[in-house]
């Protein structure tokens, strides 16, 4: 049975956060997968092979998503986002498999992701800096503009979440004071 592509990137997806966040031995996400997504082995395998050809290039990955974002400093993207965004840079300049994706579905794959497993701000900040990327690779620079302004929502975006996160936590602070 064949598996969609957007299910495999997902599983892609998944795999290197993983990998990324916590050097997850490869037998347990294995296992995991094929349980949690009922996929077969084969596709989770294929993931895997995928998310080490990324791993490979991700000293040139990351630099790439660093020149990007100018106005929002590679350490400061999120996980989830930063995984997204090497998966698509991997898709666009250094997946050598017989299917070439064309960019428009890597760019497109790359904003689902983002607004399944991250914001919505982050959406548009993974549609910025790819477009941005592909369109300087063909020579057009114009969208330097567009990824400024997005990093600039991501980070009141950001600022917004933390504030929303501090009252919560004030708010039940003060809760249990006075039930005390």
């Amino acid at each position: 049975m064949t598996l969609p592509h957007q299910k495999f990137r997902e599983i892609v997806f998944q795999l290197l956060y993983s990998f990324n966040l916590g050097n997850a031995e490869k037998q347990a996400m294995l296992e995991l997968m094929m349980a949690q997504l009922k996929v077969a082995k084969k596709h989770v395998h294929a993931a895997q092979e995928k998310v080490e050809k990324i791993f490979l290039f991700q000293n040139q990955i990351d630099p790439l998503i660093a020149s990007a974002s100018t106005s929002y400093s590679f350490d400061r993207i999120q996980n989830v986002t930063k995984n997204i965004l090497r998966i698509g840079v991997f898709e666009l300049f250094f997946d050598d498999s017989e299917e070439k994706i064309p960019a428009k579905i890597v760019i497109a794959e790359a904003i689902r992701l983002s607004r399944k497993f991250s914001t919505p701000e982050s959406a548009s900040f993974v549609n910025a800096l790819l477009d941005h990327l592909y369109q300087k690779s063909l020579g057009n620079d114009s969208s330097k503009e567009l990824l400024q302004k997005q990093a600039a929502v991501l980070v009141d975006s950001e600022v917004e979440n933390q504030e929303k996160i501090f009252n919560a936590l004030k708010d039940k602070v003060e809760r249990h004071q006075n039930e005390s």
